[in-house]
């Protein structure tokens, strides 16, 4: 039967072409050889002489596999795994795995080559020299994958972690796997490990046992590698759930072989069954073993009598048509078992599976199904939203009490259909008959992965970033305060500078400050310090609210200005906001700070409403002294109501004139007034004489004192109130009123005082101290 995501015989093809990448470089000179062993220093390493003699004795060899064996054996004898295995034994069994699967002795040779490297002085430069360009960028790459995956493995991460680092494992499998040649060397090592501790009866860690089962298992089996794929999965099921494996196994009265003979049987049956009635059909069968076996039974509750496709065969057709004829013959040959057949053309899955099953009485009395569907419907199976291993890894979307593969699933999906199908369409495109060149297809050296990067944090988490991610984007991914106060990086313990960019595998470290927040120069796209979208989106989330705030502040300052000028600082605030439609004083200030809402709304609220004005007049009374408190008369008019402007604050001894109102008798200006020359010109008939009074003539309540305003001007700086107002209070002058206004860069302060005075005069030695006050800059009457 096909795999559930690359046809065996499609699968094959890869492992071969793969594997002919792999070629090496012709054996090297004698001179070349000699140069490859020398470390470059006068003294020589007990490695640098391992390696001299390894590059000789791989000289005497023309075969790729004898020669990288030959090379490797000095340097692996007596060396160890951190597995506890042999590793010139584990480098044996990783080629004979790849051979078992297809696997040209190039590529099977280069097994050997990625663990000798790990006791070479330069083992690229060697390598390179040795077996060539192609041979060791291959094993460059492998290594360094090794090397992650190790300290992957070690990381202490807590358990609700543990699902996510799986995945992140698996997602830089595929990022690292620039050719198809890294995948089954990583695959072949995993099953040659679990092989070293089945046969040793050792216990396998249970992290390496869960990374083979969720990550190198569905790997291979999306590649169609079912050798790989099933011993990898039982294997790992045996070291998890030792009591669960010995009970399937028991269950299942015929041995595995025994198995697989009896579905190659039945699909030789039907495939010529099938040609003597002309039907042109693909037939491939193989047998279920124990883990999926279990997985089934687990995860839809059947018992193992009920587990009825433990033997399957697949048939793939032209058309629908073609499919009930088939099935017809399939029922013609074999008894249907009832209630066991399903049509899921006619009634598609919900997702868009199609396919017609059924189960029947094999020749030796066993269960066998049987799943025909055409063409189309099969791509749509493994590279649709029905994709069948999606349906073998969805967990608990395919069965109940499996856990899901997880959001990498729902992440990446899409994009690892595509690199499969990409992968295909290269095998397809390139795969020449004779072709022995050892340079990869353009193809190969694409990523799977090309737009992200694996880093390491120093307890050996990984952390995904953009490609060319920076310290910076590393830092956001862990913690979004991390991220804003972030001064420095060390990547594999060197300092760098924030805008470096990573690469796969670095262990990145950052120095943080203990408060702060980011700067502006990590927008510019042309400085390079950010490259994920989700950290410049953190950032401005960050100076957006820095903005708010500022905003907030000068909303309520301006609206504190104004309750003081009304007398009403003890106002609630909260209260306030409410009463003129708003959630909360943040809101309400946020809209006056921006000058989207006028403060004369709120003066309107704590203002009353004017009463009605009385008929229009001018007020004429009779005073019994002929003078009003200030001492003001009208000529020729004894009794007039006078009022002092606002507007210019006249008072002795200004030259003064005055303007007839009404209903608010004669208002007195200063005779500069600019109110009152453009009244005097609107409507000269209103113009009046007056006059200040004799000083005798004062109210007799006591001295007339009268409102003056005071502007100062002075650099903005703390306690520059405080001051000013110590100056008038020692000069004896009555402040009745005070208004602030600073300049946005709080470099300026403004200043109006509104004082009392019984003249004028009196101003002028006032000014002149509040003059000398440190920053200010002049002092005048308004």
């Amino acid at each position: 039967m096909k795999s559930s995501a690359v046809a065996p015989a499609e699968a094959a093809a890869i492992v071969r072409l793969a594997s002919e990448e792999a070629g090496f470089a012709q054996p090297p000179l004698p001179g070349a050889a000699r140069a490859a062993a020398e470390p470059g220093s006068a003294a020589r390493t007990a490695a640098g002489a391992r390696s001299a003699g390894a590059t000789t004795a791989a000289a005497a060899f023309t075969d790729p596999l004898q020669r990288a064996r030959a090379f490797a054996e000095p340097l692996l004898a007596n060396q160890w795994l951190d597995t506890g295995e042999d590793a010139l034994a584990h480098a044996d069994g990783v080629a004979e795995v790849l051979r078992a699967i297809g696997a040209a002795p190039a590529l099977a040779a280069t097994a050997y080559l990625v663990y000798a490297g790990d006791y070479l002085q330069r083992p690229e430069e060697v390598l390179r020299k040795a077996f060539g360009e192609h041979a060791a960028r291959l094993v460059s790459l492998t290594r360094q994958l090794v090397q992650i995956q190790r300290a992957a493995r070690a990381a202490v991460v807590p358990g609700s972690q543990r699902a996510l680092q799986v995945e992140r494992v698996r997602k830089m499998l595929l990022a690292f796997s620039r050719d198809l040649r890294v995948v089954l060397l990583r695959l072949a090592s995993r099953l040659q490990t679990l092989r070293h501790f089945a046969a040793a009866h050792r216990p396998c860690p249970p992290e390496l046992a869960t990374e083979s089962l969720q990550v190198f298992a569905p790997l291979a089996n999306r590649l169609g590698i079912w050798q790989v794929k099933w011993e990898i999965e039982d294997l790992a099921f045996r070291f998890l759930q030792p009591g669960e494996y010995k009970r399937v196994a028991a269950l299942v009265h015929d041995k595995r072989a025994e198995r697989e003979q009896a579905v190659e049987r039945a699909r030789r049956q039907l495939a010529e069954l099938l040609s003597a009635t002309s039907l042109r059909a693909e037939v491939a069968g193989r047998p279920k073993h124990l883990y999926s076996i279990w997985k089934k039974m687990q995860g839809k509750g059947l018992d193992f009598s009920r587990v009825l496709d433990a033997r399957a065969l697949r048939v793939i057709v032209e058309d629908a048509p073609a499919c009930y004829a088939v099935l017809a013959r399939v029922h013609e040959r074999w008894r249907a078992i009832d209630g066991e057949f399903d049509d899921y053309i006619a009634r598609p899955k919900s997702n868009g599976y199609q396919s017609l099953h059924t189960v029947v009485l094999a020749d030796d009395g066993q269960a066998l199904e049987v799943q025909i569907r055409t063409r189309a419907m099969h791509e749509h199976a493994e590279h649709g939203v029905a994709a069948h291993w999606m349906y073998k890894e969805a967990g608990a979307r395919g069965y109940a009490g499996v856990s899901a593969a997880g959001e990498f699933e729902e992440r990446v999906a899409e994009a690892r259909k595509a690199v499969l199908r990409e992968l295909l369409a290269w095998q397809r495109d390139t795969a020449a008959p004779g072709s022995d060149s050892g340079e990869a297809p353009a193809g190969a050296g694409a990523a799977a992965f090309d737009d992200r990067i694996y880093v390491f944090t120093p307890q050996a988490t990984i952390i995904d970033l953009p490609v060319d991610g920076t310290p910076v984007d590393f830092a956001y991914a862990l913690h979004t305060d991390l991220g804003h106060r972030c001064r420095g990086a060390r990547v594999d313990g060197a300092m760098v500078p924030l805008h470096t960019a990573l690469r796969s595998g670095q262990t990145v470290e950052v120095v943080s400050a203990r408060e702060g927040g980011p700067s502006l120069d990590w927008l510019n796209p042309d400085l390079g310090y950010l490259k994920s979208p989700r950290a410049r989106a953190k950032v401005r989330a960050w100076f957006n609210a820095q903005a708010q705030q500022a905003t907030v502040a000068r909303g309520r300052e301006l609206g504190e200005k104004l309750l003081q000028r009304e007398g009403r600082t003890a106002l609630k605030l909260d209260g306030l906001a409410d009463d003129l439609g708003f959630k909360n004083a943040e809101a309400l200030f946020e809209v006056v700070g921006k000058d989207e809402y006028s403060l004369r709304h709120i003066e309107n609220l704590l203002r009353p409403p004017p009463t009605a004005p009385e008929e229009e007049r001018v007020a004429l009374q009779r005073s019994r002294s002929g003078t009003r408190r200030g001492g003001v008369l009208v000529v020729g008019v004894d009794s007039l109501l006078t009022t002092l402007a606002r507007c210019c604050r006249p008072a002795p001894p200004d030259p003064i004139g005055g303007f007839v109102t009404r209903g608010k008798g004669v208002a007195i200006h200063r005779a500069d007034c600019t109110n009152l020359r453009h009244m005097a010109a609107a409507d000269p008939g209103r113009l009046i004489e007056v006059k200040w009074g004799a000083a005798g003539q004062a109210d007799p309540a006591g001295e007339a004192l009268y409102p003056i305003d005071v502007l100062i001007e002075a650099a903005d700086r703390g306690g520059l109130l405080r001051d000013i107002s110590e100056v008038f209070a020692k000069q004896k002058v009555n402040v009745t009123a005070v208004h602030t206004q600073s300049a946005r860069d709080r470099s300026t302060a403004w200043m109006t005082f509104t004082v009392e005075v019984p003249d004028a005069s009196r101003l002028g030695p006032v000014l002149a101290q509040v003059a000398r006050v440190a920053g200010v800059r002049h002092a005048r009457r308004k």
